[in-house]
């Protein structure tokens, strides 16, 4: 029987299904050897799990303002509410990736799960501002474990050949929290109070905790010797990475203190001096963090490097699509927000279709070529025929295309990488495919608001208003978020300038001539508008072409139908 095209079951003994997932095989030729109940009760554990840290990464942001609100959080802390998290849970995704190799994936589960617990009563329970930061930062550490654990327990239970479609699967908890997070912690802040987006992962971090305590074998392969952890290796990959993603949110934060812009050099300085140290005691040590022979290995090397730059070009449309539909189109944020729901099942579908199709020819990088030339396509159709006069239909047709050639970027890189290496380094494949992925998430975010930003004012510096509009005094300045590094409102505000023009001209002539400039000065901000959010755009084209190039060069190895059984560990 192929493990690509297993034979169904169904028997009173078989337990429950899994919501979302293909009926699971009774044999699956993994590298580990599980009942058909253990299975499903670690799948279900595994991706509540990774729900729970992917949902904290959106659900928070509604809760923000309230939270800033009663803590009285001023404005240069109020971004550490999501950088703290941000650098926590990345910098720690290859150090639990090595953990979980060498003490097993349910240990490291188990602990991420009831550490992220602790970081969300802490978060909830805050009464100041450096308390909760901390404990947004301790969640961090937790869901760290969460992220890495999700991937590789496919990995362990799951031979390369089926392991796609359910990749798809978990790769899908990241797009939908971006529906349903900001949606659960609007109503969650609105009915009750910003303490319950913290205090709702409670139930579910313990039904998550039941079903990995009930089932789910240890997953640790046997070895000769006692595991040593690499505690230097770790101290200097602390210096490398968070330095670098602290510098990097201080340079997206508007705003800044001119005085204070040699910070983020220092920080970036520091950790060059951190890599130089991670790799030399890589170098030498027993049981490195990251064996750094693993990039002698070509798909190791360039599906990393592929994941990093498609992970920069990943957030481009999430976090500045919205911008227009507010500035130009003119919806609210909520509504706004909603119009990110076609992208997100676009990104859906490509994550589960690409693995259900993986999984039955036997080869990924069709796939990853097909997903990324439909990247390529959708960047190119908001590159060059976004217009500031857009429908919300037509921009979510064109945001269903993108979606479905961002969703295999997440199951098919990592399934590749995970194919090439040994077993005995499944967590650390994984968690350096997460990691990269993460880091040019961040570094994206950060260059691509830079080019916003410049072409915004670039734009905006062209926009005069008419002569006759030099007797009206023009509304409040607009607001700008701190966050990314672009502005959250920034059109015209037609009624009020209406408002003024009527209140300051009394001659009928006049007063039409300068509601009539009112509405060409609208129509020409939001134009400049839309050709900063067109930049971002041919930069994300930019960016894809190059995962195109590095996609193209990955050797494809014929995916493991079966592998050599361990016992699972208990």
């Amino acid at each position: 029987m192929s493990p690509s095209s297993p034979r169904r079951t169904s028997s009173a003994t078989d337990g429950i299904e899994p919501p979302m997932a293909p009926a699971l095989p009774a044999h699956s030729h993994a590298e580990f050897d599980l009942t058909r109940r253990e299975k499903v009760f670690t799948i279900i554990g595994t991706l509540l799990g990774l729900l729970l840290a992917a949902l904290d990464q959106t659900i928070v942001g509604t809760a923000g303002p309230a939270m800033q609100r009663d803590l009285h959080i001023s404005p240069a802390l109020y971004p550490w509410i999501t950088t703290a998290y941000l650098v926590s849970s990345t910098v720690m995704v290859p150090i639990y990736g090595k953990l979980s190799d060498l003490f097993g994936r349910k240990p490291v589960l188990v602990f991420g799960i009831v550490l992220f617990l602790v970081g969300s009563v802490a978060c909830a329970a805050s009464n100041t501002t450096p308390v909760l930061i901390a404990s947004r930062a301790l969640q961090g550490v937790g869901a760290a474990a969460l992220f890495t654990s999700a991937f590789a327990v496919v990995a362990d239970i799951f031979a390369p050949a089926e392991r796609g479609k359910y990749q798809g699967i978990f790769g899908s908890a990241f797009a939908l929290s971006s529906i349903v997070g900001p949606l659960l912690g609007g109503f969650l802040t609105d009915t009750l109070s910003w303490h319950w987006v913290f205090l709702v992962n409670l139930p579910l971090g313990a039904i998550a905790i039941a079903f990995v305590i009930a089932k789910m074998p240890m997953l640790k392969r046997p070895r000769a010797h006692r595991p040593s952890i690499d505690w230097a290796g770790a101290a200097a990959l602390l210096i490398a990475v968070v330095p670098f993603l602290v510098a990097l949110s201080l340079a997206r934060q508007s705003g800044a203190d001119a005085d204070a812009r040699w910070v983020p050099a220092a920080l970036l300085g520091m950790s060059v001096v951190g890599i130089i140290a991670f790799i030399a005691v890589e170098r030498r040590a027993a049981e490195p963090l990251l064996n750094l022979r693993l990039f002698e290995n070509k798909v190791f090397r360039i599906g990393n490097l592929a994941a990093f730059i498609l992970g920069a070009g990943f957030l481009a449309a999430i976090v500045f699509l919205p911008l227009f539909m507010v500035n130009v189109v003119g919806l609210s944020a909520t509504s706004a927000g909603l119009t990110l729901t076609p992208l997100t099942f676009g990104i859906v579908a490509g994550n589960i279709g690409s693995g259900q199709i993986v999984a039955r020819i036997g080869r990924y990088k069709p796939l990853m070529l097909i997903g990324n030339l439909i990247m390529i396509a959708g960047y190119a159709v908001l590159a060059f025929t976004l217009r500031s006069d857009s429908s919300q239909t037509e921009v979510t047709l064109k945001m269903v295309l993108l979606g479905v050639g961002l969703g295999p970027s997440i199951p098919l890189f990592t399934l590749a990488i995970q194919n090439a290496v040994s077993p005995r380094e499944i967590g650390v494949a994984t968690a350096s495919a997460t990691f990269f992925r993460q880091i040019g998430s961040t570094l994206g975010v950060t260059l691509l608001g830079a080019v916003f930003a410049f072409s915004l004012a670039s734009g905006l510096s062209k926009v005069r208003p008419a002569p006759v509009l030099a007797g009206v005094a023009p509304p409040a300045a607009a607001e700008v978020a701190s966050e990314g590094g672009a502005p959250i409102r920034l059109h015209v505000d037609v009624p009020a300038w209406r408002d003024r023009v009527h209140k300051t001209f009394a001659d009928p002539t006049v007063r039409a001539q300068a509601l009539a400039a009112v509405d060409d000065l609208d129509r020409e901000t939001k134009r400049r508008f839309t050709d900063a959010v067109r930049a971002i755009f041919v930069w994300g084209l930019g960016i894809a072409l190059l995962g195109l190039v590095c996609t193209s060069l990955i050797p494809e190895l014929p995916l493991r139908k079966a592998a050599a059984r361990v016992p699972p560990g208990e």
